[in-house]
């Protein structure tokens, strides 16, 4: 079935759409050896699509890794300001990933790293609620109360957040571990709601995305997943 190209590129997660737009504009871009313009559509199935020369990448090739992301590690794929980045942690495979959402500097756990376009932008898009399950240490104790305000949703400088289930798990000297569960993606969404209601976030890690779960992975590594679990992620 033909699609822009644009689009074609952009679920083989060479590029996103802007990217990939301005590429065919620049003559980088050949459908069956021939130059492409912006505007045009191609089957994947069928017409030869290439960048630089180098054949856009198949379905077969499209793979998606968990990673466990440590503390001190920017979710991007380059850091203008030289900071370790989580490109560094998977740069033995051969392919051009990127991350599915985001976790901030501090916060380490489960990150997902990708080339399926299409795959990111269905586990990132609101309307599918994917659930994304937290660990966070807290100054303080939460109270009964409290937890009620962040399980039915708290105000925000962006707005109410969505219902969340919480937990509180253990109490440890002057802080406390609670469990909560979000499906939304605002940045810091997390630790700005622990702050809201007083009790400021000191560790924070994701321990799972949906029915994916960190396991006893170690920080820093990471696994690719199968072929069912992405069928299953796809379903979500």
């Amino acid at each position: 079935m033909k699609q822009r190209l644009q689009k074609i590129m952009a679920s083989s997660g060479l590029a996103s759409r802007r990217e990939a737009e301005r590429w065919i504009e620049a003559g980088r871009v050949t459908v069956n050896g021939r130059v492409a313009s912006l505007g045009e559509s191609a089957d994947p199935g069928c017409d030869r699509i290439a960048v630089d020369g180098r054949p856009l990448k198949s379905e077969e090739d499209k793979v998606c890794v968990l990673l466990h992301k440590p503390v001190g590690y920017v979710t991007t794929m380059r850091d203008p300001q030289g900071r370790p980045v989580v490109a560094d942690l998977v740069k033995d495979l051969p392919l051009r990933l990127f991350p599915v959402g985001r976790l901030d500097l501090n916060t380490s756990g489960l990150l997902l790293l990708t080339n399926d376009g299409d795959l990111a932008n269905h586990l990132a898009h609101p309307r599918h609620n994917v659930d994304k399950v937290y660990l966070a240490r807290i100054r303080g104790v939460l109270s009964s109360a409290q937890a009620g305000l962040l399980a039915n949703g708290i105000r925000l400088e962006d707005g109410i957040t969505a219902p969340a289930k919480v937990e509180r798990v253990r109490q440890v000297g002057s802080h406390s571990w609670v469990k909560i569960t979000i499906h939304e993606g605002r940045n810091r969404q997390v630790r700005r709601m622990f702050e809201a209601v007083g009790h400021p976030v000191s560790r924070l890690q994701r321990l799972q995305v949906g029915f994916l779960e960190l396991g006893a992975l170690a920080p820093g590594r990471y696994r690719k997943l199968s072929g069912q679990e992405i069928m299953r992620l796809k379903g979500l």
